[in-house]
């Protein structure tokens, strides 16, 4: 157990800011030891994962405890399935990339997606025409009322778009241990109709992709649009893409018919980068914050010397600039600590 421990390194936004306690935990029973100091001293306890889904906008009068539970298993289930299942501390990318070599399909259109397993059922995070939810079988998280480990299942999750019952009525109140995903071994689903997955395959000459086609694809266009966390301090897509009534989004065409929109039934998603980048916000730059120049949905710290109040009275500009152009409220993806 540490004191007055910095969090810089533990977040990609690369923030300054101190937690009172902090610890590693390498095992469950450490974790528990972890929270009941935190309970026996009253603390309030932050959880860090990969530090890719968060901004400090301040120090954590608390305890903060970074998961490191590390190691990945097998187990057959039938001729064309295998579950796999990783510990919270392993990273997402090297998680993916360990299921490619293995020709393990399900997980190539979320490669290069920043963070730790332990998260990914979180935000149910998705890329490409895939998500979370499509490859999950159940996770095992600690009930910090009882202490007790629980299963949960598909189901009970509760999963939605960038949702899950984490998010809701469930927050706060577990820590995910681990995640066993249901992935393919022979029989591959190729999806590569979601973005410019097709196009990138196409100037590669690719007629026929494997699953590391698929996967070495999303990685071209990740990196083309977006910064390295490692070179410059962000965390991703900052708002979710908004759904909004179909009659609202049809309103919106007759006085915007470039709008872009994916329906789904009486509803309509709607790219939340297009609506910032109409507002004016790509590549703009207030102090040490910018919008990305190459996508507008990511917020950067431009100068490597952003406060995390900074960063979220920037995105706070861009919500207002959005409800007051279009009508459309934006919502925060990451986590405001």
């Amino acid at each position: 157990m540490q004191e007055n421990v910095s969090l810089q390194p533990f977040n990609t936004f690369g923030v300054e800011a101190k937690a009172r306690y902090f610890t590693e935990v390498h095992t469950p029973e450490e974790l528990k030891a972890a929270v009941n100091f935190s309970s026996s001293h009253s603390l309030k306890t932050l959880l860090l994962g990969g530090g890719s889904n968060i901004l400090l906008t301040g120090d954590f009068n608390g305890l903060a405890i970074r998961l490191d539970l590390k190691g990945i298993s097998e187990q057959p289930d039938g001729d064309n399935h295998i579950l796999v299942t990783a510990q919270a501390g392993e990273n997402w990318h090297q998680f993916v990339m360990y299921c490619l070599e293995k020709n393990y399909g399900g997980l190539e259109n979320l490669a290069l997606i920043p963070g730790n397993v332990g998260t990914c059922p979180i935000q149910n995070i998705g890329a490409y025409g895939t998500e979370i939810k499509d490859v999950f079988v159940r996770c095992r998280v600690l009930n910090l009322s009882s202490m007790e480990t629980e299963n949960f299942d598909l189901e009970k999750c509760r999963f939605g778009y960038r949702d899950s019952i984490f998010k809701q009525e469930g927050k706060e109140k577990y820590i995910i241990l681990n995640v066993t995903f249901r992935l393919t071994t022979k029989h591959h689903s190729i999806k590569t109709e979601y973005g410019a997955i097709r196009s990138e395959l196409n100037s590669a000459g690719i007629a026929d992709p494997t699953i590391r086609d698929v996967a070495q694809a999303v990685i071209t266009i990740r990196k083309s649009k977006l910064p390295d966390p490692k070179e410059t301090g962000n965390a991703g897509s900052f708002f979710k893409n908004p759904t909004i009534p179909l009659p609202q989004f049809e309103e919106l065409q007759m006085r915007f018919p470039n709008i872009q929109g994916y329906p789904n039934g009486d509803s309509v998603k709607v790219p939340a980068g297009w609506l910032i980048e109409q507002c004016g916000w790509k590549g703009k730059q207030i102090g040490n914050v910018a919008s990305h120049p190459l996508q507008a949905l990511v917020i950067i710290n431009a100068t490597g010397k952003a406060t995390g109040r900074e960063i979220f009275d920037f995105s706070t500009l861009i919500i207002d600039s959005v409800r007051e152009k279009f009508g459309i409220e934006l919502e925060r993806e990451v986590n405001i600590i």
